[in-house]
């Protein structure tokens, strides 16, 4: 069974092509796509899995880290809505919403 790997900001790493073919580690990994994400940054100092343990926000597309015009393009390009995923990361859990 292969691991589920959910980045910071709600994408499922496992399912992206750059993660597939090696050209990114993940946020987790010592190869991240970007390795000056301001959303990592800020998970890495709240020491959050990820923006739904935010509490800043009672909803998550008001942080502007990660609802913004990238956002955009990553559903676009990922074809992964990372704000509904958060949102139901938020309800279910993370190792819920894996399954």
């Amino acid at each position: 069974m292969k691991e589920i790997i959910v980045a910071y900001c709600g994408l499922i790493c496992s399912e992206c092509g750059a993660f597939k073919k090696g050209r990114c580690k993940g946020c987790f990994g010592e190869k991240p796509m970007n390795k000056n994400c301001k959303i990592k940054r800020c998970n890495v100092e709240k020491k959050y899995s990820t923006c739904a343990d935010c509490t800043e926000f009672a909803n998550i597309k008001d942080c502007k880290k990660l609802n913004n015009f990238i956002s955009k393009i990553f559903h676009f390009l990922f074809k992964s809505n990372r704000l509904e995923n958060l949102e139901k990361i938020r309800k279910d859990g993370l190792e819920k919403f894996k399954e």
